[in-house]
């Protein structure tokens, strides 16, 4: 199974923080999983590191490190991915959140997120 996680998510599973849920880690390890990160979440990442917030414990040349040293695979932003982003509901506001859901829908994959309202884009994400 192809899994998108957010960055959250992502950043949770590279740290071995206690907020990921057991099922997302379960979901993780898998042995049919394949891992995805996408390049929204190093730039989410980036940004808000170098803006000093604290939910941001890495920077985005740290992360991207550790996600390839996890074995996590790297999806790209397409020109399909940000104007699928037209064809969504107005359920979230989060500029990187909604790529997050574009990509997933588009590719397909299964996002996985703690964030119950990017939940509601479809059946098809995850939340853990």
């Amino acid at each position: 199974m192809n899994l998108l996680l957010d960055t959250h998510v992502a950043l949770w599973a590279i740290t071995d923080s206690p907020r990921l849920s057991t099922r997302a880690r379960e979901l993780i390890v898998a042995p049919r999983s394949t891992i995805w990160i996408s390049a929204a979440t190093i730039w989410e990442i980036t940004i808000k590191h170098s803006l000093g917030r604290g939910d941001m414990p890495v920077s985005g040349q740290d992360a991207l490190r550790y996600f390839r040293d996890s074995g996590y695979q790297l999806l790209a932003i397409d020109a399909e991915h940000a104007a699928a982003i037209a064809d969504l509901p107005p359920h979230h506001q989060d500029p990187f959140d909604r790529l997050l859901v574009a990509q997933a829908l588009t590719e397909p994959m299964r996002l996985l997120t703690h964030d119950p309202i990017v939940a509601r884009y479809s059946d098809s994400i995850i939340e853990v």
